[in-house]
């Protein structure tokens, strides 16, 4: 009887084992590409949600800045302090304090025609839950938000002449509130609280006489703004007498911008006469001859800011608004935010 023998097995073909290696191998690496798409998808996901709660807080700081600025008292150093702290502070309660957390926080505080620019930058890593598996652990998520606050600052029909700095307190409140004679000492630009000088908006040239008179009875439309630090000066030292009777004619009894000057910045080829801020002026007479005076008193404080002068159209001359800083459709004064 013959034992009965275990059939041979052929064995397995040596390519039919490579291509199963090969296939382990892609799949490896497919499995890699999938999990790590994945992941940037859900950790991008997740940052542009930390992206939103990021801009609404540097919407909100930036805001708080302006709001502040603009409500503060004092000079504009001081509102810029009062302003700075309030931005971070608004930052804070709302989760991005200036380094916790790698949290950067950037306030800026600069100047613009009758108010001022906040600008606040926030950047913060957001921390990566799959990312990392193909070697980013973290990606930076930065926002920025600008807000404004400040007052409406056209003044069309601006008066052409300038007064000094003297003529206000250390705090920026006038010395003179009640009408005053405020006279011309025959100089480039004035000296005292009480001096006058004329301006015909640009300061590079001589002011002639004809030319600022149709400035003041419209026929000479100037559009221009005054940069702080920007000479206005007369250049000469003419009397202009004729220039006070236009004013009684033209200007008597109106409010209107005046521009101001004080010392020129270091390196300037003027040592004084130099723009520096505005206020407004209630004109109430002026006399030429002997007295070259113009009566009147300084209705408000002194204004660090740029001044824009725009035309004064004769719809604006029939309805007496010549000369007056307009209004925006909150009133005055604004606070928005920009960016």
């Amino acid at each position: 009887m013959r034992t009965p023998t275990t059939p041979h097995k052929p064995s397995e073909p040596t390519t039919q084992r490579g291509q199963r290696g090969q296939i382990l191998v892609v799949f490896a690496l497919a499995a890699v590409a999938i999990i790590a798409s994945v992941g940037l998808v859900l950790d991008g996901g997740d940052t542009f949600a930390q992206r939103r709660t990021q801009q609404n807080a540097a919407d909100i700081a930036a805001l708080a800045g302006a709001n502040t600025y603009f409500n503060a008292s004092g000079n504009p150093t001081a509102k810029q302090t009062a302003a700075l702290a309030a931005a971070r502070t608004a930052a804070t309660r709302n989760g991005y304090t200036h380094g916790q957390d790698g949290a950067a926080v950037t306030v800026t505080v600069n100047p613009v025609s009758s108010g001022a620019m906040v600008t606040v930058d926030i950047t913060r890593p957001h921390p990566n839950a799959f990312a990392g598996i193909v070697g980013i652990a973290s990606w930076d998520v930065s926002v920025t938000a600008a807000a404004q606050a400040g007052t409406i600052d056209t003044g069309v029909g601006s008066a052409p002449w300038i007064l000094s700095i003297n003529a206000f307190n250390t705090d920026g409140t006038p010395k003179y509130t009640t009408p005053t004679a405020f006279g011309e000492a025959n100089g480039d630009y004035p000296v005292s609280g009480l001096d006058v000088a004329w301006t015909d908006y640009n300061g590079n040239d001589n002011v002639n006489t004809t030319e600022v008179s149709q400035i003041i009875s419209g026929v000479n439309v100037v559009t221009s703004t005054f940069d702080v630090g920007q000479y206005l000066g007369q250049q000469n030292e003419g009397f202009h007498n004729s220039l006070f009777t236009d004013v009684n004619t033209y200007l008597a009894g109106k409010d209107v911008p005046v521009p101001v000057t004080g010392p020129c910045p270091a390196g300037s080829v003027n040592t004084d006469g130099c723009f520096v801020g505005w206020a407004m002026f209630h004109v109430t007479s002026a006399s030429g001859g002997s007295d070259k005076t113009i009566t009147g008193y300084i209705l408000g404080d002194f204004t660090s800011q740029p001044l824009t002068i725009g035309e004064c159209t004769p719809a604006q001359q029939a309805a007496d608004s010549c000369g007056l800083i307009p209004s925006s459709p909150f009133g005055g004064y604004v606070v928005r935010l920009t960016e």
